[in-house]
């Protein structure tokens, strides 16, 4: 049936319509009104909501720190001179200057605390320390009580009365539920009856014991209840006889799991067993329950397996441990009659029982293991008569007659004669053993040692001890043309037995002959082994290892013969030579110096540093005349003809070589140099500008040429002159470091500091990686700014010694030593040719350092034989220091050092 629809639905209310007022219902709340209950772990509905913000918790957190940070600027809150509690601009926007002020702040802190931190770490152990003492721990209080409980014993423990108990007497004295044994009588007879009851029905206690008032008793009384099963009497019986039987047969395989069927050794691996078992043996004052623990598991091996001899030998070194020594030596000789086969029991019994008593064990060990070899020298061993050990010795050896330790001990107690006869008697019974055919040949005379080392050869054919052996004989005697022979021989019928030559065995032989004075049988056996397992491409550089290898191992006649053979391959090599020329130099004499030298320059005759080094050989040994000649040989080393005429005042004959040399070698710019510096020596300025200008046609690209010419024209005065000649340099040599260098401190000495500065900053744009450039730089700063120079040098040029050397400079010129003499060692380690630093080192440690320190200094000079810088060539190539020593050398040029930095 159709209602009318109401007019008034789907319209729009009226203006002012409540809902209910008319009612009266307007004075409540709806959930509607306020929305669902939300619990602060509910998500919100932003799915994709920022961490932190996607729970209702999350969103209460934000708006009540919303409300926190609103600021109390009330009266109240200001202090006259703290000011307001909160700050007054939080609330206002966060900048870049404020986070970089902030960060400054910070970093001031962290500094400010840093340079706390040591104090106040310092000062809180102390307090810690001293509350502690104050205040110690309930456990350090009693820590002296805890270790006397081990001193309790199970009866005083138990006696210890309980604390008070609040519960009531039926919870602290429960009756426990009493178990008794049911007698077999009673299952047999009710199996008899047909019951199959196991347990004793309530009523039946209460109605008179197993009688109740029901006739049939026990017997139910409906025919038939009771079927025929495995407990009624028509089927069977329960025999408790066999049940005690099937017990024990279950037991016995159980045990048997755990056994060898075979042995009746334990399967259980008793080494993994027993290193267990002692592991848990304390080697001090352990824990009691340890020890207990340990003698309960060696106990049981002993019982599952007591043929088993770690087990005994484990017990008794445990009870030796814990003190028991009499338990100790009891356990081991019962041992011993468990395992009367056992070497190990019977040594252990035998260092276990004292003197006399270890003897008369050893005896009862020696009529069970008549072959034992080590029995019998433990026997020898308890002997404290010589007699009585040879004795022992020989005893044995009737038993063990191929024993090679038994022949060696007795050997070693004899005299030599004796010792004879017993090595012949002892080759015969051990012939494959080497060390006794060596002993034997050692003694024989040089024929019958012949002899002995040819019939050891045949008896081992294999061991290239007997060789080497041999030739070391051969060139004892004086035979050194057998040596190489025999040498080669061995290596031969080595090769045809079989044996691998193993190069690394052979050169270690050869040092031993090295180092035993052998050094014909080193030689040999270097030379016949060297090339062995080599590829060829690789020989060079595998031979110079194994020679240096050689020195470090202070076998210097193999290094010898290593070099010798090197250059018998490559006679041509440059690199070898001046290898072995350096040897001779540090190892060898001035004899065979020059003597390998002279051969050095008939097959390089083109390698001008082995020319040079022969000449100061003989320049050093005061032999002037023989130095002359072998520079006249050398037609590419005029230079050095010049100089010692120059460095001997002979100028006249100097200037002649000189112009003689330029007719030769007109392109070779040093020899322009000598000419121009001994003629401004003479004080003859124009000649010697004639000749830098003449150097500088012919070699327009030689820096020093041009830094000479530029300091002459400086020197007489002309400053513009100079300036000009450095400007034309560096345009026919752009990006030259020394150009600009030159530049920069020729207006520095003129006092023009500004154009010094323009001029530094133009040759860093044009040289940005040249670290002597950023080193002079750092110095032109001033004194604030050297810090930050020197920063941006080590970024440019992290790994200059240039830099490195100024840095330490500047670190000095604050006082900060520590700092400085590391800065010092990193530039010498880098870079030990350059004498500028050893220098600036040295003068460091004249000032702050010890004696040791620069004694230091000074001899690691010495090694390192610095020949380059500015300032160490000033000194060591001016002509009136040329006979000064490195040593020497070093002290003038520190001396010259002034701290003007």
């Amino acid at each position: 049936m159709n209602k009318k629809k109401k007019p008034f639905l789907g319209m729009p209310a009226p203006l002012g319509y409540v809902p209910g007022l008319g009612r009266g219902a307007t004075g409540f709340t709806t959930r509607s009104d306020i929305g669902p209950a939300r619990d602060a772990n509910d998500p919100v509905d932003d799915r994709h909501a920022p961490p932190g913000k996607r729970t209702v918790g999350d969103q209460m957190k934000k708006n009540q720190a919303a409300d926190d940070d609103d600021e109390d600027l009330n009266d109240t809150n200001y202090d006259e001179f703290n000011g307001y509690a909160g700050s007054l601009f939080s609330s206002g926007p966060y900048e870049k200057d404020d986070e970089e002020a902030d960060a400054i702040y910070a970093a001031l802190d962290k500094r400010m605390d840093e340079r706390r931190k040591e104090r106040r770490e310092q000062r809180e152990k102390e307090e810690i320390e001293k509350y502690r003492m104050e205040r110690p721990k309930i456990q350090q209080q009693f820590s002296d009580l805890k270790r006397k409980l081990a001193e309790v014993t199970e009866e005083e423990w138990l006696s210890i009365p309980e604390v008070g108990d609040a519960r009531n007497k039926r919870q602290r004295n429960p009756r426990y539920e009493k178990l008794t044994p049911v007698p077999d009588s009673f299952f047999a007879k009710h199996l008899q009856t047909g019951e199959n009851h196991t347990s004793v029905d309530p009523r039946q206690t209460q109605f008179g014991g197993l009688n109740t008032p029901y006739p049939g008793g026990l017997n139910t009384p409906y025919p038939g209840g009771m079927t025929p099963g495995l407990m009624t009497p028509g089927t069977g019986e329960l025999d408790m006889r066999k049940i005690g039987q099937a017990r024990n047969t279950l037991m016995d395989m159980r045990l048997s799991q755990v056994s060898d069927s075979v042995s009746g050794q334990t399967v259980v691996d008793p080494k993994g067993y027993l290193t267990d078992l002692n592991s848990m043996i304390p080697t001090h004052g352990g824990d009691i329950n340890d020890i207990k623990k340990a003698r309960l598991l060696l106990k049981s091996v002993r019982e599952t397996n007591p043929h088993h001899p770690p087990a005994w030998i484990a017990s008794a070194r445990l009870e030796e441990v814990t003190g028991k020594l009499q338990v100790a030596r009891n356990l081991i000789m019962k041992g011993t009659e468990m395992c009367p086969k056992s070497e190990d029991v019977w040594l252990e019994a035998a260092r276990l029982q004292p003197g006399d008593t270890a003897k008369a064990v050893v005896a009862q060990a020696v009529r069970h293991l008549p072959q034992s070899v080590r029995i019998y020298i433990r026997a020898a061993e308890l002997e404290t008569d010589i007699r009585a050990k040879k004795r022992v010795l020989r005893k044995a050896l009737e038993h063990v007659p191929n024993s090679v330790r038994l022949w060696k001990a007795a050997v070693e107690l004899e005299e030599p004669e004796d010792a004879r006869i017993m090595l012949s008697r002892a080759v015969e019974c051990c012939p494959t053993s080497v060390e006794l055919w060596l002993a034997l040949a050692r003694l024989e005379t040089y024929e019958n040692a012949r002899k002995v080392l040819n019939k050891a050869r045949e008896n081992i054919p294999t061991d290239r001890h007997i060789w080497i052996t041999a030739a070391k004989l051969e060139e004892a005697n004086g035979n050194t043309q057998m040596v190489e022979k025999i040498i080669d021989r061995a290596i031969t019928s080595l090769r045809a037995n079989g044996v691998e030559i193993n190069r690394e065995q052979w050169i270690q032989d050869a040092e031993e002959c090295d180092r035993a004075g052998s050094v014909a049988t080193c030689q040999a056996v270097m030379r016949a082994v060297i090339g062995i397992g080599i590829e060829e491409e690789d020989r060079k550089h595998t031979w110079m290892e194994d020679a240096d290898s050689c020195v470090a191992h202070n076998a210097l006649e193999c290094a010898r013969a290593i070099y010798a053979y090197a250059l018998q391959v490559f006679p041509s090599k440059k690199s070898v030579w001046l290898r072995a020329a350096y040897f001779e130099k540090n190892h060898g004499t001035r004899e065979s110096l020059e003597a390998l030298l002279q051969r050095a320059v008939a097959h390089c005759p083109k390698a001008e540093v082995l020319w040079l080094m022969g000449a100061k050989s003989k320049w050093l040994a005061g032999d002037v005349p023989a130095a002359r000649s072998i520079l006249a040989l050398a037609f590419q080393v005029f230079m050095k003809s010049v100089k010692l005429e120059w460095v001997l005042g002979n100028i006249t004959a100097a200037q002649e070589l000189c112009e003689e040399a330029l007719r030769h070698y007109e392109g070779f710019p040093k020899l322009w140099m000598m000419k121009g510096q001994i003629e401004e020596q003479e004080e003859l300025m124009e000649k010697a500008r004639d000749a830098y200008n003449q150097g500088l046609k012919k070699c327009p690209h030689s820096t020093p040429l041009w830094l000479l010419l530029s300091r002459l024209e400086e020197k007489i005065g002309q400053l513009t002159r100079a300036r000009a000649i450095l400007e034309k340099s560096r345009l026919k040599n752009p990006k030259n470091p020394g150009l600009w260098l030159e530049s920069v401190r020729l207006e520095y000495r003129a006092g023009l500091k500004n154009i010094a500065n323009t001029l530094m900053a133009k040759a860093l744009q044009e040289c940005p990686n040249s670290g002597i450039l950023w080193s002079e730089a750092i110095f032109l700063e001033a004194r604030p700014q050297r810090k930050t120079k020197s920063v941006d040098a080590l970024k440019k040029c992290e790994h200059d010694p240039h830099v490195l050397l100024a840095v330490a400079k500047l670190f000095w010129s604050e006082r900060k030593i520590t700092k400085a003499r590391e800065w010092f060692h990193r530039t010498v380690k880098i870079d030990s040719d350059l004498g500028d630093a050893w220098a600036f080192f040295y003068k460091f440690e004249l000032q702050h350092g010890t004696e040791e320190q620069q004694e230091e200094v000074r001899k690691r000079c010495e090694n390192a034989e610095p020949r380059h810088g500015e300032l160490w060539c000033a000194v060591s190539k001016d002509i009136a220091n040329w006979q000064r020593k490195i040593g020497e050398i070093l002290m003038l040029v520190a001396g010259r050092i002034k701290n003007a930095f």
